[in-house]
């Protein structure tokens, strides 16, 4: 029997991991809303009242072919949804403020739906930053590479005698180059040579790691204490620096992951308060796992689409509840 209360789904249109999350809902016939926040406010309606209850906000969300009473919503899966899209009759600067309204709105009052979430967007943000990821990582018993942030090309050079090995730059928040293509261009990690550092160094913050030496790598996918462990072999220079830049030379697998780790991943999920997050670690000839990053709200449909790993089922198991 399916659970009587609806779960709202917010993503983009084409995002393949929702699509699998919904179609593993429909199976177990659980109502399901599906809706990207960029549909707000031209075709999407919103309208909520404060009352004094546990739910706290009550009130409809509706676009043209279904609508949820957001007092009867049970969980809400939030994966990267569009910005609200105002209409263009309206102008500058009146669009801009209308639309961070509308964002507020949307965000902020989803977000104080007493539900279960994956993940809630505030605790998502916070989650996402690169550098107290490291801090968070440490407390959790993980390796992680030895790493700097600077824009001194002096302290550049001081890390890279310290290390004494290979370096690579990465970017401290990802995004792509919009190079008025048709198609943006990811900055990509890379390996640097300290021989060629200059006060070209000082134009923004780099971050340097340590290049660790790889077997392979494993985008480990978890969801709420499960966890899920896709391995990926490189078989080109270039996807040995970083995978995502050449798909064609990739080899994919499983494997299980040690209870040292195990453990420290759910540490680390557990201090930030979140329930899905998508780590990258590197396993080394000796077997050891570095943590290099995780995204909390990172693609997984691809390691499901590869190994079969049944991460999709596991996000409806928890979006769903209990049964009994």
């Amino acid at each position: 029997m399916g659970a009587a209360r609806p779960v709202l789904v917010v993503a983009e249109k084409l995002d393949a991991s929702a699509d699998m999350v919904v179609d593993q809902l429909n199976r177990r016939d659980v109502a399901v809303m599906r809706f990207d926040a960029a549909d707000f406010p031209q075709h999407l309606t919103l309208t909520a009242h404060h009352r004094p209850t546990d739910a706290g906000w009550e009130g409809l969300l509706a676009d043209e072919h279904r609508s949820v009473r957001l007092e009867e919503v049970s969980a809400v899966y939030y994966r990267r949804p569009g910005r609200p899209v105002i209409s263009d009759t309206v102008t500058e600067p009146y669009a801009s403020w209308a639309q961070n309204q509308a964002d507020a709105a949307m965000l902020n009052l989803l977000s104080a739906l007493p539900v279960r979430w994956i993940n809630n967007p505030h605790l998502d943000r916070v989650a996402a930053h690169k550098p107290q990821q490291l801090v968070a990582a440490t407390r959790a018993g993980l390796r992680i590479p030895r790493s700097v942030i600077t824009n001194d090309p002096d302290e550049a050079r001081s890390f890279a005698k310290t290390v004494n090995g290979p370096l690579i730059c990465k970017p401290v928040l990802g995004g792509r180059l919009n190079t008025g293509a048709t198609r943006q261009l990811m900055v990509a990690t890379h390996r640097t040579d300290p021989t060629t550092f200059d006060d070209s160094i000082r134009l923004t913050a780099h971050y340097f790691q340590e290049d660790i030496p790889k077997k392979y790598e494993v985008r480990l996918v978890a969801v709420d204490g499960n966890l899920f462990a896709g391995t990926i072999v490189a078989t080109s220079e270039k996807a040995r620096t970083d995978w995502r830049t050449d798909y064609e030379n990739l080899e994919y697998g499983t494997t299980t992951v040690p209870d040292d780790v195990a453990n420290a991943v759910r540490r680390f999920m557990d201090l930030y308060g979140i329930v899905f997050g998508s780590f990258d670690f590197a396993v080394t000839p000796d077997d050891e796992w570095v943590f290099f990053e995780n995204n909390p709200a990172g693609t997984w449909s691809w390691v499901e689409n590869r190994t079969g790993l049944p991460i999709a089922a596991a996000h409806a198991d928890y979006l769903q509840g209990p049964t009994t």
